[in-house]
């Protein structure tokens, strides 16, 4: 069943509370919607990974995603903010897939009905499950490109490698030096909606992360043509600043970046790991990191104080117990 946004109201309210997160387990008891509440957040954004479906059934994939969304605690969520967001691999159907899925089509009809998308979204007349929303008022208004990181990304290809530390056998992503992420027909929309001139704050949900680029995993950085890209378009985006947040990794931290045309440090939140991170922790570099690297349960949280002549953004990665594992402050 569809449900309809919240009474807060996208468009009259100011949004002065967001929280995000991905990779939650349909299966792990153990999940932090009751922290989240407690932060009484007016939009949650969904990172991806929001179920782990890993299948070509949609029989299988259904019931991961009916027994994620029938918990009481994001049902709770569900009726006292607005939900969006995107997918990744996983709740895609196939672990680091990309736009060679034989069920992509298939499986973003369940990831719409999931994320409550009307029957009359432009995401259900189209392929891939990009799109956006905007919330507040004329001169506070917020917005949230939601990207496909999956639908259409070319093929990634990988080595093994003797790890060195760990002594083992592990494998590493290698460079697709042409290869795309979005395709074309997302690009052009990405293109129009940072041309939009009314939002003073625009969030681009990336799922994989954009800035880091030194682990061995799924990121932008494997496709440093399309990266480049993407930089180059929010170079030129209207907005008075520009947040990414990311998921995937199953740890937090913020990622800063001077980026060519943008007279302010980018800044990549990652938030990842509702249900479960690292077993075992271990350094991971990322000559881009802003404070430590998290690797507890986690979800993030942005505040947005409207007050005075320049907004001020305070972002936390929170834990379990009202923990606040990290912040970071940015000002307009």
């Amino acid at each position: 069943m569809l449900m309809t946004v919240p009474a807060f109201a996208q468009k009259s309210k100011p949004v002065e509370v967001i929280a995000f997160g991905s990779c939650t387990s349909q299966n792990t008891e153990d999940q932090l919607w009751d922290e989240i509440l407690k932060q009484k957040p007016q939009v949650w954004i969904w990172g991806g990974d929001n179920i782990y479906g890993d299948s070509h059934d949609l029989t299988v994939l259904k019931k991961k995603y009916d027994q994620q969304k029938s918990r009481a605690g994001y049902q709770a969520l569900r009726s006292a903010c607005a939900i969006t967001g995107t997918w990744d691999d996983h709740d895609y159907g196939v672990n680091d897939g990309g736009m060679f899925f034989s069920r992509k089509k298939e499986s973003q009809v369940l990831a719409a009905d999931f994320l409550d998308l009307p029957r009359n979204h432009p995401v259900r007349q189209r392929e891939g499950l990009y799109h956006a929303q905007t919330f507040g008022p004329k001169d506070q208004q917020v917005k949230v490109i939601n990207l496909d990181t999956r639908y259409f990304r070319d093929t990634l290809y990988r080595e093994q490698y003797i790890d060195s530390a760990a002594k083992n056998t592990a494998y590493r992503y290698l460079p697709n030096a042409g290869g795309d992420v979005l395709g074309e027909a997302q690009w052009h929309w990405l293109e129009n909606e940072l041309a939009d001139e009314q939002p003073r704050l625009v969030i681009i949900n990336s799922s994989i992360q954009v800035i880091s680029e030194e682990h061995r995993f799924e990121k932008w950085g494997n496709f440093p043509r399309a990266r480049q890209r993407l930089f180059d378009l929010l170079a030129r985006a209207k907005a008075t600043r520009l947040l990414i947040l990311s998921g995937d990794r199953h740890i937090a931290e913020f990622s800063e970046m001077k980026v060519g045309g943008i007279s302010y440090p980018l800044v990549d939140f990652t938030s990842s790991g509702l249900t479960h991170t690292w077993s075992t922790p271990w350094e991971e570099p990322n000559r881009f990191r802003a404070g430590p690297l998290v690797i507890q349960k986690n979800f993030g949280l942005i505040r947005i104080n409207w007050q005075g002549p320049q907004p001020v953004v305070d972002l936390e990665i929170r834990g379990h117990g009202g923990v606040i594992f990290a912040t970071k402050t940015l000002v307009f």
